[in-house]
C-alpha cells in the first residue's frame, strides 16, 4: 500500500500551475488584470513567438511596495481578500493570489516597479519558482513584468502548444475583450515588433468597438440600454438583416468581467426571434450591472464563468432590453415630404425646364411643323454625284441640316444605277415590317413618281411583333420506321409519381399511383445531392476567380484558424490570403458558391475547423458547409425542370437524409389525410 505524503511546494507549484496557466493568453489575462485592479489608464502588452518567446506587460498603475515583491509571488498572496466575507462581494478582477506564484513557477519573470513618490524604482528576478533578492534600479512610475521562455521546465506542457499564429490569435482575442470590457482605459497590443490593436481610451464604449472589432462590424451596432430593478444592460447588438454564420462576435460582460454564458447567449437570442434568418446568428457586446452580492465569480478555474443569484431575472432584462431596442429600430419613421415636381427637375431654375403640354400651349407656344423633303429626281448614270454635305459653304445658299440618317441621305441625289440599302422613310412607314428585310427584286433604279398629298388618317396602333421561334428541319417520315439490325427503339417509360405542385416556395407536393402524398424539402434534397456529388467528386471543384476580392474580417481567433488551414480551403476552391489585423482576402470561391455568401461560408469554416478533431471530420464539416451554402433556398422560385429532378432523387431513394440528419421527405398515406377531414 503507498504511503501518503505531502507533495514538494515546487510540485505544488506545477500544479497550480496547470489550473491557472494553460497557455500564453493565460499569462496575459492575469498580468493585464492586475494591472487593472491597480488602477492603471494605460496599459501596453507585447509578445514574440505567440508569447512562448516573451511577454512584457507594462502599465502606469500603483506600482508595488518594494517590502512586498518578494511576497507577491507567494501562493494565497493578495491585496484585494482580507475575510471569508469580502467572497460574497468580489468587485476586482484578481482576488485569489495564485497567479504571479503559477506564472513564476513556469518560467523567467523580471519585475520593475515604482511607486508615485518614490525616488527610485524595485527589481526583482525569478526561474522556477525561486525568486531572487530585491534590488533598486531605475523604474517610470507604474509596473512592468517581464515573462520570458514559458513552460522551459515543464516540456509535457510544451508539446501542448499550438503553432505561434494560433497562440498569438489566442492573444488577440483576449485583449480585444478586454480593451471590450474597460473603454476607459487605453490598451495597446504590440506582436513582433508590429502594433495590432490601439484603443483611445476615452470612456466611451462605441470607440473602443471600433478600434478592437472594425469599422465593418462597428457600422452594424444598434445601441440598447435597459434595466429592471437592480439589473441593468447596455451595449450595442447588430442589426437582424447583419447576422453573422457564427457566434464568435457575441462578447457579454458582467461588472467589468469578459464571461462566457449560456444564459446570456439564449437570452440574446430571444430577443431576435422572428427577425433573423435562420442559420444566422446576432453580435453584441454587452456588459451586465447587477450588485456584486448577487454574481458568484468564484466557479471556475479561469474565471470565465460566473453564477447569478437570480437566473431569471437577468435573462429577462437581456431580452426585454434587446427585443425594445430591435422594436424601436423598425418603427415607423415619418418621412420628409418629397420637395415640389418642378424645383424636382429643375432645381437649379436656369433656362433648361421641364414643363408638360398645357403649360406648354398656355405660353402661347406653336407646335412646329417639320420642313417639306426634296423630292429624288433621278439623274443620266453619267453624271457624277453631290455629295450631300460640302466642304466649303456655298454663298446664298442655306447650310443643308442632316437628317437621322447621316450615312443614307434620302435628300441627296444618287446614282440611278445605285439604289439605296435602305428604303427612304416614307416608304418604311407605309411598307410593313416583314418587306423591310427582304432583297429588292431589281437593282435598277425606276423613275420617282410624283409626290401626292395623302389626306391624314388616325394612327393605328403598331402590330405586336411575334416572338421568333428558329425553325428545326423535320425529320423525313421514313427515317422513323427504319430501323438498324440489332436495334428497336426503347421509348421512356411514365413515373409513378407526379408533381401536384409546391407551396411556400420551399416544400414539393407529390402523389403516386399507391394514392400517397409525398412533402419534399427542396432545400434539404438539394443540399444532400450536392454534398454526395462532393464527397464522391475525385476533382477539385471548378473556381471562379472574382472581379473584386472580398475581405473577410472573421475575428481574430477565427483568422488566424483559416489562415492556419489555407491548404484545406485550396482543396475546395478557395483562393484565400493574410490581409493583415484579423482580415482575410478571398480572390476564389468555388463556382456553385455565390460570392455573396463568402463571409458567411468562412464564418462557419471556422466553426466547423474548432470543433473537428482530426483531418477527415475537418473535410467533411466543410462539405455540409458548402453544400448548404449553395443549394437552393427556401422561399426561392424554382423552375419545374429543376423540381422534377429533386423528385426524382427522392422517389428513387437515392436521397432520404440531408447531411445534417433532417428528413428530406414526408409521407403521408390517404387515411391519414381523410382522417383530417373526418372521412375515415
Amino acid at each position: 500500500m503507498p504511503h501518503i505524503q505531502q507533495l514538494s511546494s515546487h510540485v505544488a507549484d506545477l500544479i497550480a500551475a496547470g489550473e491557472v496557466v494553460e497557455r500564453p493568453a493565460s499569462v496575459v489575462k492575469e498580468l493585464v488584470e492586475n494591472a487593472i485592479d491597480a488602477g492603471a489608464s494605460a496599459i501596453v502588452v507585447e509578445i514574440q513567438r505567440g508569447g512562448m518567446g516573451l511577454i512584457r506587460v507594462t502599465d502606469n498603475g500603483c506600482g508595488i511596495a518594494p517590502e512586498e515583491l518578494p511576497t507577491a509571488f507567494l501562493r494565497h498572496a493578495t491585496s484585494k481578500l482580507r475575510t471569508a466575507e469580502d467572497l460574497a462581494k468580489i468587485g476586482t478582477l484578481g482576488f485569489r493570489g495564485e497567479a504571479l506564484a503559477a506564472i513564476s513557477a513556469v518560467s523567467r519573470v523580471d519585475v520593475l516597479t515604482r511607486r508615485p513618490g518614490d525616488t527610485t524604482g524595485s527589481a526583482i528576478h525569478g526561474e522556477g519558482g525561486h525568486m531572487e533578492p530585491v534590488r533598486e534600479e531605475g523604474a517610470p512610475e507604474g509596473t512592468t513584468i517581464r515573462v520570458a521562455d514559458l513552460f522551459y521546465n515543464t516540456p509535457a506542457r510544451l508539446k501542448f502548444m499550438k503553432k505561434d499564429s494560433a497562440e498569438t490569435a489566442a492573444v488577440a482575442g483576449l485583449m480585444q475583450h478586454l480593451a471590450l470590457s474597460h473603454p476607459d482605459v487605453s490598451f495597446k497590443f504590440i506582436k513582433d515588433g508590429q502594433e495590432s490593436l490601439h484603443t483611445p481610451g476615452d470612456g466611451k464604449l462605441e470607440s473602443a468597438v471600433y478600434a478592437a472589432l472594425g469599422r465593418e462590424f462597428a457600422k452594424t451596432l444598434v445601441p440598447v440600454q435597459g434595466r429592471g430593478g437592480d439589473i441593468e444592460v447596455r451595449g450595442f447588438v447588430t442589426a437582424p438583416v447583419n447576422g453573422r454564420g457564427s457566434r464568435s462576435m457575441q462578447v457579454f460582460f458582467v461588472n467589468g468581467r469578459f464571461i462566457k454564458s449560456q444564459l446570456l447567449t439564449a437570452a440574446l437570442e430571444e430577443g431576435y426571434r422572428n427577425q433573423l434568418l435562420k442559420g444566422r446568428f446576432p453580435g453584441c457586446v454587452l456588459e451586465v450591472l447587477l450588485p456584486v452580492t448577487a454574481v458568484d465569480v468564484n466557479v471556475h478555474p479561469a474565471k470565465t464563468q460566473v453564477k447569478f443569484a437570480k437566473e431569471h431575472d437577468v435573462f429577462d432584462a437581456v431580452f426585454h432590453t434587446v427585443m425594445d431596442a430591435l422594436d424601436a429600430r423598425g418603427g415607423a419613421v415619418t418621412k420628409p415630404a418629397p420637395p415640389p415636381v418642378r424645383e424636382t427637375q429643375n432645381p437649379r431654375q436656369d433656362f433648361f425646364q421641364s414643363m408638360d403640354a398645357k403649360t406648354y400651349r398656355e405660353q402661347g407656344h406653336k407646335p412646329i411643323a417639320p420642313a417639306p423633303e426634296p423630292a429624288v429626281s433621278p439623274r443620266p448614270s453619267g453624271e457624277k454625284v453631290r455629295p450631300a454635305f460640302s466642304a466649303q459653304p456655298v454663298k446664298g445658299a442655306e447650310p443643308v441640316r442632316p437628317t437621322w440618317n447621316t450615312e443614307w441621305n434620302t435628300g441627296a441625289r444618287v446614282a440611278d444605277s445605285v439604289q439605296p440599302i435602305w428604303p427612304p422613310r416614307d416608304a418604311v412607314k407605309a411598307a410593313p415590317a416583314s418587306a423591310l428585310g427582304k432583297a429588292p427584286a431589281s437593282v435598277t433604279a425606276k423613275p420617282a413618281e410624283p409626290v401626292v398629298p395623302v389626306p391624314e388618317k388616325a394612327a393605328e396602333p403598331a402590330p405586336t411583333p411575334k416572338p421568333f421561334v428558329p425553325a428545326i428541319p423535320a425529320a423525313p417520315a421514313q427515317q422513323t420506321a427504319i430501323e438498324l439490325p440489332g436495334q428497336e427503339t426503347v421509348l421512356p417509360e411514365a413515373a409513378p409519381w407526379r408533381i401536384a405542385g409546391e407551396v411556400l416556395n420551399t416544400y414539393i407536393i407529390c402523389e403516386d399511383d399507391a394514392e400517397t402524398l409525398w412533402l419534399i424539402d427542396k432545400h434539404a434534397a438539394h443540399e444532400r445531392m450536392n454534398f454526395d456529388r462532393l464527397m464522391t467528386s475525385k476533382e477539385p471543384p471548378m473556381r471562379q476567380t472574382l472581379l473584386q476580392p472580398i475581405a473577410v474580417e472573421p475575428g481574430k481567433e477565427d483568422a488566424a484558424l483559416l489562415l492556419d488551414n489555407l491548404e484545406l480551403l485550396e482543396q475546395f476552391g478557395f483562393g484565400c490570403e493574410d490581409f493583415g489585423d484579423g482580415a482575410i482576402l478571398v480572390r476564389e470561391v468555388p463556382a456553385d458558391l455565390d460570392a455573396a455568401d463568402t463571409a458567411a461560408t468562412l464564418e462557419e469554416f471556422a466553426q466547423n475547423l474548432r470543433t473537428g478533431r482530426n483531418l477527415d471530420e475537418k473535410r467533411e464539416a466543410l462539405l455540409h458547409t458548402m453544400a448548404c451554402k449553395a443549394a437552393i433556398k427556401g422561399g426561392w422560385t424554382s423552375d419545374p425542370a429543376e423540381l422534377k429532378i429533386l423528385v426524382e432523387k427522392v422517389q428513387s431513394g437515392e436521397v432520404r437524409y440531408c447531411p445534417h440528419g433532417r428528413p428530406v421527405v414526408v409521407k403521408v398515406t390517404k387515411y391519414e389525410l381523410e382522417k383530417l377531414f373526418k372521412r375515415a
